[in-house]
């Protein structure tokens, strides 16, 4: 596979989770970050790479690639890294209990294709059965593995509790072989997933998180641009444009690429062609109008950052005001809100009556409709 030129490799942190792994006092790390902030890019691109340099066989899996039965994908992903006739294993379990085998996708840890078992309701029984023979696979073999679960907050949902309690029983026996890296976008799911004691992963893996890139990504970047390019891109326009891109990669990325193609115009106006794309899309367009007037209120104070109590008086008048009431809401007004924008995965809780968007672009995009006021988007 040919490299990505534009890639960040960042071997001393893939080298810093391999190494506590190989102390043996932990088997698991659940990491979490933003959208768009590198995270799936470090795990293929760094983290795999580095676990096969150490001898370790390595399957990743995406659960949004099949958010609505994850089983599958997960169960195909093992075969993939663990049997090199994965397919005809599986072609042989499809007669029973696997309804279908579909191949997608590619996965750098073993090649160009990847394996999903597609299962019936009927099938869905037998879902364990799958799992434990992918896992006895593994037993057969001397190697160690790297699961890597990406989205994982998936097995949050109630739907996939029998499978979540499954899959943790089936790694609880393999700590010593078998290591675990849970990654996932959705803060406030995964710390209900790790930290609630009636969900199937409770305490099983320290949640921490995903370390950002910063300057030294910048310096790489522009090196990378300013080779190519007759136009040079300084270093003050670079942090100015990350900056503005709430310290984003793959909006800075898209700046970049702007800027090369259009390099007559200007990194000023690079900058500001892309924050018009990147926080004016029709999907926040979307997000926005399907929610109730109080949670766009809400989320429009939050967004100019002017309220830390939102159960506070203060925090009602202002809410009652933008929603044109006579008086401040009771209580339960904003706490049914925050409720509603947590479960939708829009906000997360920080600490009590701390709060934060999940997708800081969403609260950009909010913050650039206006000012709150009259012409507030509320």
């Amino acid at each position: 596979m040919k490299p990505d030129q534009w890639h960040f490799s960042r071997p001393e942190l893939a080298a810093g989770y391999l190494d506590l792994f190989g102390l043996g006092l932990s088997s698991a790390r659940t990491l979490f970050a933003q959208r768009r902030m590198g995270k799936t890019e470090f795990l293929l691109k760094d983290l795999i790479p580095a676990a096969a340099a150490r001898g370790y066989l390595s399957a990743y899996v995406n659960l949004w690639d099949d958010d609505k039965e994850p089983a599958g994908v997960l169960v195909g992903a093992l075969y993939g890294a663990i049997e090199p006739n994965w397919w005809a294993r599986l072609a042989r379990r499809a007669k029973s209990p696997v309804r279908k085998l579909k191949a997608s996708g590619k996965i750098p840890a073993f090649g160009e294709a990847s394996v999903e078992a597609e299962l019936s309701e009927e099938d869905k029984k037998y879902v364990d059965t799958l799992l434990s023979d992918a896992l006895k696979a593994f037993d057969s073999q001397p190697k160690p593995l790297l699961l890597i679960i990406d989205e994982a907050q998936v097995l949050a949902a109630v739907a996939h509790s029998n499978f979540a309690h499954a899959l943790r029983a089936e790694l609880d026996v393999r700590k010593d072989r078998l290591k675990v890296i849970f990654a996932g976008s959705s803060e406030s799911t995964l710390r209900t997933m790790f930290g609630r004691s009636s969900e199937p992963f409770f305490n099983w893996a320290p949640l921490e998180a995903f370390p950002l890139l910063g300057r030294d990504f910048l310096e790489f970047m522009v090196k990378k641009v300013n080779t190519i390019a007759k136009h040079q891109l300084s270093m003050k326009h670079a942090v100015a444009a990350f900056d503005q891109l709430n310290s984003t990669p793959e909006f800075f990325r898209r700046f970049l690429e702007r800027h090369l193609t259009y390099p007559f115009d200007g990194p000023d106006a690079a900058l500001q062609f892309t924050k018009e794309h990147v926080f004016n899309n029709e999907q926040f367009k979307r997000q926005w109008t399907g929610l109730l007037p109080a949670d766009r209120a809400l989320l429009g104070m939050m967004a100019q950052g002017m309220v830390s109590d939102f159960h506070g008086q203060a925090a009602r008048e202002q809410l009652g005001t933008l929603l044109g009431l006579p008086k401040a809401p009771p209580m339960n007004t904003p706490a049914h809100s925050l409720r509603r924008l947590q479960a939708d995965n829009i906000v997360t809780k920080l600490a009590h009556g701390e709060y934060r968007f999940e997708d800081e672009a969403f609260a950009q995009w909010i913050r650039e409709q206006g000012t709150l006021g009259d012409d507030a988007p509320v």
